[in-house]
């Protein structure tokens, strides 16, 4: 079998931040933290409004990687780091952009080890977020007995 991933390739989702989503997240996850439910509480503590939890964005940055991998192959996270740099706000629209920088074919493994570097980047161009992340991204099953890879 033959690579599937391109070093070099990227990929991009838009995330509107709304600040009833970030209650939901955060209640969903049962994160209390008030900077993520009271607005009134997160103004006095400096921000423009709600802010988001770490792990909101976070969330959506690595469900990126398995939405656009899932599209033509079979992706399997197997590590992801992240820097959180700016908090991101209620009403932030976050432009979350993932860059293939590594892949090689694992015979044992039946798939291309993927490493990626991503940042998320709010309306005004501000960095909120920096990551890595290391996926297997396998054939789909049916790629195997056809022998066809991606598109």
């Amino acid at each position: 079998m033959s690579r599937i991933v391109t070093i070099g390739d990227t990929f991009s989702k838009v995330l509107r931040l709304a600040p009833q989503d970030i209650r939901l997240f955060a209640e969903h996850i049962d994160d209390m933290n008030p900077l993520h439910h009271d607005e009134e509480q997160a103004r006095r503590a400096g921000f423009a409004g709600l802010i988001a939890s770490g792990s909101q964005p976070s969330a959506y940055f690595m469900a990126a990687i398995a939405t656009h991998f899932s599209a033509f192959a079979q992706p399997l996270l197997l590590e992801f780091g992240v820097q959180v740099k700016k908090a991101a706000v209620a009403g932030d629209t976050l432009t979350m952009t993932w860059t293939v920088v590594d892949a090689f074919w694992k015979n044992a493994l039946n798939g291309d080890l993927t490493t990626l570097e991503g940042v998320i980047i709010n309306q005004r161009e501000q960095v909120t977020l920096s990551a890595t992340a290391k996926v297997l991204v396998k054939p789909k099953s049916s790629d195997l007995t056809t022998g066809e890879g991606s598109p």
